[in-house]
């Protein structure tokens, strides 16, 4: 691996930068695998909790036997990468392949703010959805979720990230950063985990290494610069900005660090970080802004850069919710069509949009009916079907949420046949149930079939179903 001669000169001087180490690590063919488990899906049913990894084997190892990244309360690395397609959990949502150095968001986070109080948190930059779906793990059940994603196609993979994930408190939405000015002061939270030039990933995307050039760092920082610009107004007085790339690039790090300094009343927010992780601490030149960089030859993970910063104007929120909205609340007959299959006495309000029906956390409908009046929205809380007749055509969302009513018939499938469900082909079960039954694999909910008379349909989504055919995962991304 021929690394740019160009990006190596740039960081001489750097802090913690060690050429030989760093050349040497990027030609050893290493690779990280890293996993994160959903501590929401470990609680259903009588399972204990998959966080003392008792009853969780991803690929074919056992959490217990794995190493814990120590940066993160629910993240493991594993020896080597299995198959992860054709592992009927990860379509659970039961765990989600992430890099390891990425989840330090969870310290930005938690180090900042009290995550035990009901907080709006906002992931502009989001899909695929693994820094989404961290946050979803740390906030309170009362705590907003936006997730957002300005490309069309890859707001698809974060929607069904986040679907899979199963909370009701996440709006995915589908929308430029300057959309959420409009929402002046309303967020508590906002993280960016902006567009760069990509040197931190050349260990795990060679292809990278021919697209990287000075010329790209140089229009990527004034990228991050357009989108910062555009949605600072959102982040409310005494809230936090969480910065990340995944350059080493010192334009695209420290650089912007100075950058808001100059730009904005912030304060750079130093976070504790434990010598033996070795990541490095750093300030940039002119305002001594702190940021943390993940060198792949210090840390078991891939190149990073992470800084905070609080927010020392601009008030609290004004925004208010329209006095008429596009959403209406579900009838009395249609709530009570669907209640059961629900968990009693969950604390949401169902909602209705066209013909379709979806729960929302009850504490969030101000938010709820904001966000949809400003930005476009691809999918809010737990989307629980349609009805037809007196009866519920249950949503694949709702049987993969933690809103399911664990009294539904569900039957149990071994791998094979889960991976022939998950592929939407015929599947065979032995059930005296007829209608809508759950199918599980070890316990873990993956979606509905229809018990006919004469035949059963499979109703897993289309687009999400596996089309590859061979267990060889040297060319799969997560």
């Amino acid at each position: 691996m021929q690394l740019p001669q160009q990006l190596l000169d740039s960081l001489t001087g750097i802090a913690g930068f060690d050429k030989e180490a760093f050349v040497q690590v990027h030609e050893s063919g290493e690779q990280v695998v890293s996993v994160r488990v959903n501590p929401f899906k470990s609680e259903i049913g009588n399972r204990q909790s998959a966080i003392d990894g008792s009853d969780l084997t991803i690929g074919h190892f056992n959490l217990p036997q794995l190493s814990k990244i120590p940066w993160c309360s629910y993240g493991y690395y594993l020896p080597e990468r299995p198959a992860f397609i054709f592992d009927p959990l990860i379509h659970a949502g039961a765990y989600y392949v992430q890099e390891a150095s990425s989840m330090f968001v969870e310290q930005a986070l938690t180090q900042t703010m009290d995550v035990s109080q009901p907080l709006r948190v906002l992931d502009l930059c989001a899909a695929p959805g693994g820094k989404s779906t961290l946050l979803q793990s740390l906030i309170s059940a009362d705590s907003l979720l936006v997730s957002n994603e300005v490309i069309k196609s890859r707001a698809a993979i974060l929607e069904e990230n986040c679907v899979k994930w199963g909370g009701a408190n996440v709006i995915v939405t589908n929308a430029d950063p300057i959309t959420f000015a409009r929402l002046e002061n309303f967020f508590d939270v906002i993280v960016v985990d902006a567009p760069c030039s990509g040197s931190g990933l050349f260990r795990r995307e060679r292809e990278a290494i021919g697209e990287w050039s000075e010329q790209n760092v140089q229009l990527c920082y004034q990228r991050q610069q357009r989108i910062l610009a555009d949605v600072f107004p959102a982040l409310k007085e005494g809230g936090v900005l969480i910065y990340s790339t995944c350059s080493y690039s010192k334009e695209e790090d420290e650089g912007i660090g100075d950058w808001l300094m100059d730009t904005f009343t912030v304060d750079s927010l130093p976070l504790k970080i434990d010598t033996a992780w070795g990541i490095v601490e750093t300030q940039s030149d002119k305002h001594q802004a702190y940021g943390y960089r993940f060198f792949p030859n210090k840390i078991k993970g891939e190149g990073f850069f992470i800084s905070s910063f609080r927010k020392q104007e601009g008030g609290a929120s004004s925004v208010k919710p329209p006095k008429k909205s596009l959403l209406q609340k579900a009838s009395k007959n249609e709530a009570g069509i669907i209640q059961p299959w629900l968990q009693p006495k969950q604390p949401v309000q169902l909602w209705k949009q066209k013909d379709e029906l979806f729960a929302f956390p009850v504490s969030l409908e101000k938010e709820l009916l904001t966000i949809v009046d400003n930005v476009y929205v691809r999918r809010a809380g737990t989307a629980v079907g349609k009805i037809a007749g007196n009866d519920l055509v249950p949503d694949h969302a709702l049987a993969v949420s933690t809103l399911i009513n664990q009294s539904i018939v569900a039957v149990s499938l071994k791998k094979e046949d889960a991976i022939q469900y998950l592929r939407k082909e015929e599947v065979s079960v032995s059930t005296s149930h007829k209608g809508w039954t759950l199918v599980q694999f070890e316990q873990y909910n993956l979606g509905w079939i229809k018990v006919l008379q004469n035949r059963i349909n499979n109703y897993y989504p289309q687009g999400w179903r596996i089309l590859k055919r061979t267990t060889d995962s040297a060319n799969e991304h997560n």
